[in-house]
């Protein structure tokens, strides 16, 4: 299984199933430091946007009226006047110029997630804000265009990926860690001199040299996943310098590295018995065979253990091993509209023929058809064990998996195993947890989804705990998927359209409840 699920276990995938273009970095060289800092941040010189890179992704240049730019900052903003990077930018500017409010800078999760390449893709669902915004997004530090984290070549990376991740034997055990050496060890050997400075609190920094670069006096920001545990260190950092500013599928700030991981693995089994109801519901309908919930989860066990046994072919000359296949079904659990893929991926790996969930899997894992890798594994990894001090050796989390595994019997395995991914990295932690602590920052919405497997609702109520009274400001969509905003959800985007453009806040507390076409979600995730 891979180690790179979202911000919080290092384990299963990123912002799911996302189809993204695009690619900028104003004709700036990626990856090399340049001699001499700034004090502030100067004016961006915006151009047009070449295709991205293999580190972004692939694909081809965003269409006309997207623009690119390059913005060069510290290195270590320990030495300000050292050496800088470049942070690449993306925008498409407001429709309505006579009424604009100035810039709303995204980020879309990961870590590890390439702003430049998912903006164009996911435009269309805020185009009611870029009546008054320019929609704006960027690579943050050690992504993409902006000095990316490199380890295992995509040859490297098709092993990686491959081994066995919930390992058996000692045997199977020694291979596990060994592979996890060879990967730390590249990563240092190609990327040693960025690993100490990728970490949450330095692409804060970044963000308020962004602010200032775009013009603007306040940062109006809208996080999705990971970017609201950015959005929340920012504000804690330039409470003042916060303007209006969403938070959606929200990162629990007070969970450790392990306790996010377990968080995961409720919220995903929660998300698969959803998914799994539905299909019950659907009867005949449904492609799937079982008159429970759980016969049908018990039937996905028992594929996970044909196929530690026995893989089947795949991809490209790749077999489907329990662990791809697991990567598969976490990254369908991202968005209700891949449940189909799901029903389908599954019915037919139990036929034998595990093409679609490999299909799945790689997308979580950021290849592509020809077999390149993004960056956004390796940037996951070295954002997550730069940011969390937890470091779990082998025989602890053996410990811990027999709580992994009654959170969740297809997902716990994983996640307890991952938990080694940072033993041994060559960059200590910050923190236990981030402090995202605002006081007199400007009114934050909070929004959780009842449904998100990979950030659990709870989170989004700790993280209005957190920010302090008078800024958090909660809404719940009791819905499936990962993000509220991008479900369509007339509700939610009502709220948040009504602050974003006209500084309406929302009552806090505030309830959406879905359609009928578009299920509401039969519990809660479980505290954790």
């Amino acid at each position: 299984m891979s180690t790179n699920v979202l911000r919080l276990a290092g384990v299963l995938g990123l912002v799911g199933a996302l189809v993204t273009v695009g690619a900028c970095a104003g004709g700036e060289d990626r990856a090399t430091p340049r001699a001499g800092g700034t004090k502030g941040a100067p004016p961006l010189k915006w151009g047009a946007c070449p295709a991205p890179d293999a580190a972004q992704g692939g694909g081809q240049a965003p269409p006309k009226g997207w623009e690119c730019a390059t913005l060069h900052v510290p290195l270590d903003y320990a030495q300000p006047e050292g050496e800088t990077i470049p942070i690449a930018l993306i925008r498409a500017k407001a429709r309505n110029e006579d009424e604009r409010l100035g810039s709303l800078v995204f980020n879309f999760g990961g870590p590890g997630g390439s702003g430049i390449s998912t903006l164009p893709g996911a435009a269309k669902d805020y185009e009611a804000l870029r009546k008054r915004y320019d929609l704006v997004s960027f690579d943050p530090r050690g992504v993409g265009r902006s000095a990316p984290v490199l380890c295992e070549t995509d040859k490297q990376l098709d092993q990686y990926y491959a081994q066995d991740s919930t390992p058996d034997t000692p045997q199977e055990e020694k291979s596990f860690t060994d592979a996890i050496r060879r990967y730390q060890a590249a990563c240092k050997a190609r990327s040693g001199k960025v690993l100490p400075y990728v970490g949450t609190e330095n692409a804060a920094r970044d963000l308020d040299r962004i602010r200032q670069a775009l013009g603007d006096e306040k940062l109006n920001y809208f996080g999705i996943s990971y970017g609201t545990e950015l959005g929340g260190v920012y504000a804690h950092l330039f409470p003042k310098n916060v303007g209006r500013a969403v938070f959606d599928a929200v990162v629990d700030p007070t969970k450790t590295y392990e306790g996010g991981a377990l968080g995961q693995a409720k919220g995903f089994q929660l998300a698969l018995g959803n998914f799994a109801q539905d299909c019950v519901d659907r009867g005949e309908e449904c492609r799937l065979r079982g008159t429970t919930a759980k016969e049908i989860e018990d039937d996905i066990v028992r594929l996970q253990k044909s196929l530690a046994d026995k893989p089947i072919p795949g991809v490209g000359g790749r077999m489907l091993t329990d662990s791809a296949a697991t990567n598969g079904i976490a990254q369908a659990l991202y968005s209700q509209e891949l449940w189909p893929l799901l029903e389908q991926g599954i019915d037919e790996a139990e036929g034998g023929q595990g093409q679609l969930l490999m299909a799945l899997s790689d997308a979580l894992n950021g290849r592509d058809r020809s077999g390149r890798y993004s960056n956004i594994g390796a940037a996951n990894t070295a954002v997550n064990c730069a940011d969390f001090k937890d470091r779990v050796d082998l025989a602890q989390a053996k410990a811990k998996l027999p709580e992994f595994r009654a959170a969740s019997p297809v997902f716990g395995d994983f996640l307890g195993w991952a938990l080694t991914s940072c033993t041994g990295w060559p960059v200590a932690g910050a923190w236990e947890t981030p402090d995202v602590s605002a006081p007199g920052a400007a009114p934050i919405v909070v929004i959780g989804n009842t449904g998100d497997p990979a950030t659990p609702y709870e989170g989004a109520r700790h993280m209005v705990e957190r920010l302090g009274p008078g800024v958090g400001v909660e809404l719940t969509y009791e819905g499936q998927g990962h993000g509220a905003y991008n479900s369509g959800d007339p509700c939610v985007q009502q709220a948040v359209n009504s602050y974003l453009l006209d500084g309406k806040v929302p009552s806090s507390g505030r309830v959406c409840t879905p359609a009928p076409s578009q299920p509401a979600s039969p519990t809660a995730a479980p505290a954790v």
